[in-house]
């Protein structure tokens, strides 16, 4: 079994997967907020005492590293490495970026596309901030990098999306702004409903495509991926 978690932002999201049989046994996505800290562990319990999983069940444990807020992204780390040292047969960990997985549940559908679109994943980053990374359909297991993520404002975010070479589809955590600016870019698709939430169902299927090749982390090299300082 693998359990998923992410607090990266606002909203929270966890979910359950067997591994063996490639399946969501159960999954919970809510607006935390900030009460990340407060919800995630009762929420977690509950849901494993729902589809009568254990601890000693869980074989690996898959997390978003960021980018997203300080706290945030700390929390769900913290959590999964409590968890991990806690169990006697230590499980498998995997850390991936918060834009892979807003990005993941579109890369197949764009890779079915005659016209072949790039996916642009974002995120608000507080203060009228985004970051945002594009992602290729024919790639669908890239894991950006710090250098590959970009971070700025409305106007550095439209002036990025003028000059990547289209159709791109946007999808990631929409604003009224964003929203207003985005039928004058003739080439982008924003995915503007709830296909686009971020959930934790993605996460655990990404996780266990990476997991089945052989990608996985230590401990010490599970970290936050940050884009500025605190």
């Amino acid at each position: 079994m693998l359990l998923a978690l992410d607090t990266a932002t606002s909203t929270a999201s966890l979910a359950i997967y067997n591994l063996e049989h490639n399946q969501i046994l159960a999954e919970e996505t809510w607006l935390a907020r900030r009460r990340q800290t407060q919800d995630l562990l009762p929420a977690v319990q509950d849901m494993m005492n729902r589809v009568s999983v254990s601890p000693t069940q869980l074989s690996a444990l898959a997390v978003t590293t960021g980018p997203g807020s300080f706290t945030g992204v700390r929390i769900a780390i913290s959590v999964v490495k409590g968890m991990a040292l806690g169990q006697e047969t230590p499980p498998r960990l995997l850390g991936l970026p918060t834009l892979s997985v807003t990005a993941a549940p579109w890369l197949a559908a764009a890779a079915a596309c005659p016209s072949l679109p790039a996916v642009v994943a974002f995120i608000q980053a507080g203060r009228g901030r985004y970051n945002w990374a594009r992602f290729a359909p024919e790639d669908p297991l890239y894991l950006p990098g710090p250098a590959d993520h970009r971070a700025g404002k409305l106007e550095d975010f439209i002036a990025y999306l003028r000059t990547t070479p289209g159709p791109v589809w946007l999808v990631g955590e929409n604003t009224r702004e964003l929203n207003q600016a985005a039928p004058a870019l003739p080439d982008v698709t924003l995915i503007d409903d709830a296909r686009a939430l971020r959930r934790a169902g993605h996460l655990a299927h990404l996780a266990a495509l990476h997991l089945a090749m052989g990608h996985e982390q230590t401990l010490d090299h599970l970290q936050p991926l940050y884009l500025r300082q605190p």
